[in-house]
């Protein structure tokens, strides 16, 4: 496996709500490269779910409606698709991770997102440590670049931003992987016009 130095990952979390019991739906990351890491948790409280997580997340997974096996994985060159336990998930997501020196995380009003990542893996300190142990937020890029306050940038509609660069990304809205490679698109925008 080819060793890359610091790499930029893109990367977002679909989960059962926001409260501090949340549990993890899926979890999408694209590099600089375009290699993506997508996967699926059986594991997580279906309880949880209320009927807007159920329309806008559940409905958008890429096994939604199938009566899932405990495992699933699907691997190309470039792209893994894992559904299973988060225990199978966090196995194959640091095998995926190690193929990098350096890892920088950026996702979109992370603060969940990097405490659901950080849980794969059980502890903070099991985290790889090829892992930056903090993640960049393009929320406060899209406050500095519009020249707005960051709860003004929260409000801002990701896909209305990537209209505005005439960009336009394949996918459903509240799919992990969609969401990164939107949070890729938008940053990479940003960051070439600074």
């Amino acid at each position: 496996m080819k060793i890359f130095k610091e790499m930029r990952i893109y990367f977002d979390t679909e989960f059962t709500g926001l409260h501090k019991n949340t549990t993890l739906i899926s979890i999408g990351l694209v590099d600089d490269q375009d290699k993506t890491f997508y996967a699926e948790f059986t594991d997580y409280d279906k309880h949880q779910c209320e009927p807007w997580i159920e329309r806008n997340v559940i409905n958008n997974l890429k096994w939604a409606g199938i009566k899932s096996p405990e495992r699933i994985k699907v691997e190309s060159d470039k792209d893994i698709a894992i559904l299973g336990d988060t225990q199978y998930i966090a196995n194959h997501l640091l095998k995926w991770l190690t193929q990098y020196q350096e890892v920088q995380l950026i996702s979109d009003v992370c603060h969940y997102d990097m405490i659901l990542f950080i849980n794969i893996f059980g502890h903070a300190f099991d985290v790889p440590g090829l892992v930056a142990p903090c993640c960049h937020d393009i929320n406060q890029d899209i406050a500095r670049y519009f020249n707005i306050r960051e709860s003004k940038a929260f409000d801002l509609s990701r896909e209305g931003i990537l209209e505005s660069f005439n960009i336009k990304i394949d996918g459903d809205k509240h799919n992990a992987l969609y969401d990164a490679k939107v949070i890729k698109a938008i940053y990479n925008e940003i960051i070439e016009h600074e």
